[in-house]
């Protein structure tokens, strides 16, 4: 598929839409990277929108490590292994994915960010415990979290944040600062995983990848510069972003209400 340049520069300022939302609400932005690509951008391949995105999501996530690793809120052991094992159900569900009809593909992805913005407006009240560690007694539930949420994340090209946030408490009990920092080492993984699977079924288009991840990062900083001047408002911020992604789900199944 040859894009045209207004297409790429498109692609950019979803970038930065992605990130921004990613810097000022912590999660669950990346979700609308495909209804972007899809429907702004212009590519009529949902495959090669998901590919795209899934490679976009990967890089900026593992961007955003840095800051959490300086501030030291990564419980890394947690992490390696909730990635590990999610990695070979992000290959199983990208797999799948790609075998799937794109426009039902769309249809389900639209579901999906239902229930995403019904998890933004829950409120996770549980302090956790801040010196959780992964060991032999807890490594089962780790594993199967980590092999469920991966799955959901290749099938979808997401990066899945929203769902391995809430499955890293679940699993480890560790507080939700932590699981926000040690989550970014799963979506990259899962992401990455996702993304060489569509390439070498020629999914991805390495410039709007390119330009969606230089978008991406610019958005992030803004985005992290916002969240720290809000802070106040966190729990009006998710709901508005809420709002916007039930707004953009019922949009893709209105288009495919009308595409059937």
């Amino acid at each position: 598929m040859v894009l045209a340049p207004f297409q790429y520069l498109l692609g950019g300022a979803s970038g930065l839409l992605v990130g921004f939302t990613l810097g000022l609400v912590g999660g669950g932005g990346s979700i609308l990277a495909v209804p972007l690509m899809v429907y702004l951008v212009g590519v009529t391949s949902p495959h090669l929108a998901i590919g795209t995105s899934a490679l976009a999501v990967a890089v900026n996530a593992a961007g955003n490590l840095v800051p959490h690793a300086r501030q030291g809120t990564i419980k890394w052991r947690c992490a390696g292994m909730y990635a590990l094992a999610g990695v070979a159900g992000a290959f199983a569900g990208s797999t799948l994915g790609k075998a799937f009809d794109g426009q039902k593909l769309l249809f389900l992805f639209a579901l999906l960010m239902l229930v995403v913005g019904v998890l933004m407006l829950r409120g996770r009240g549980e302090p956790g415990n801040p010196d959780v560690q992964c060991q032999r007694e807890n490594a089962p539930k780790v594993i199967a979290y980590g092999s469920a949420t991966g799955l959901f994340s290749g099938f979808f090209g997401i990066g899945g944040g929203f769902l391995i946030v809430p499955g890293l408490m679940a699993s480890t009990g560790m507080p939700m600062i932590n699981a926000v920092g040690s989550s970014l080492v799963a979506v990259a993984a899962f992401g990455l995983t996702t993304a060489i699977n569509y390439a070498v079924s020629g999914f991805i288009d390495w410039g709007l990848a390119a330009a969606f991840i230089g978008g991406g990062m610019l958005g992030g900083v803004v985005g992290a510069a916002a969240s720290r001047r809000l802070s106040a408002h966190k729990g009006l911020l998710n709901s508005v972003f809420a709002a916007l992604i039930f707004c953009v789900a019922f949009y893709m199944l209105w288009k495919s209400w009308t595409a059937a």
